[in-house]
């Protein structure tokens, strides 16, 4: 399944800091009323530019408990940098725009990783010991916890797989079509 994270915490010893291995900002496009890309990783403290690149308004809003804003962009705009100062997930929306849903995984593990198209995410480089695996996705149904496991590492390659039980995907809606 695309667009999931993957996240390593060595058990029984302290990570580096996220930010030695995550890109610390990242931006987060609107295009076509829809939020690009669906799911962004950043360590604890980054932070994200929204770009409006549609052609239309937007209202950018977030309720987490991770992070509250809202901040309004015309077509052609950016925000200043967004910073994200707790671990956890942020869900996105759009007042103008029911539609328009995107996620920010915000990690304290610098290895953390986003499964691609093919269902799959590569963690590198990882010290050999002992870690709790943290599977999320945005179709998990709310409230739910993705599943943990525990994996050792000790070898240069080392595969984990784990089964999801999510939610159907909402339904593609473009509300205006560029003229609100």
């Amino acid at each position: 399944m695309a667009n999931a994270v993957v996240m390593l915490t060595p058990d029984g010893k302290a990570a580096p800091p996220a930010a030695t291995r995550l890109d610390a900002t990242k931006t987060i496009d609107q295009r076509d009323e829809t939020f690009i890309p669906l799911v962004t990783i950043l360590p604890r403290t980054g932070h994200v530019v929204f770009a409006n690149n549609d052609k239309t308004k937007h209202q950018v809003y977030s309720f987490s408990p991770i992070k509250q804003f809202e901040i309004t962009l015309a077509q052609g705009e950016r925000s200043p940098p967004l910073a994200f100062d707790k671990a956890g997930v942020a869900t996105l929306g759009c007042n103008i725009h029911d539609h328009m849903i995107a996620f920010v995984f915000v990690s304290d593990s610098p290895w953390t990783a986003q499964t691609g198209a093919d269902g799959r995410a590569v963690i590198a480089d990882v010290p050999a010991g002992s870690y709790a695996v943290q599977v999320w996705h945005p179709q998990l149904p709310p409230g739910t916890a993705g599943p943990a496991s525990g994996v050792i590492l000790a070898g240069e390659t080392t595969e984990f797989s784990t089964t999801l039980k999510l939610l159907p995907p909402p339904p593609k809606m473009h509300m205006h079509t560029g003229h609100y």
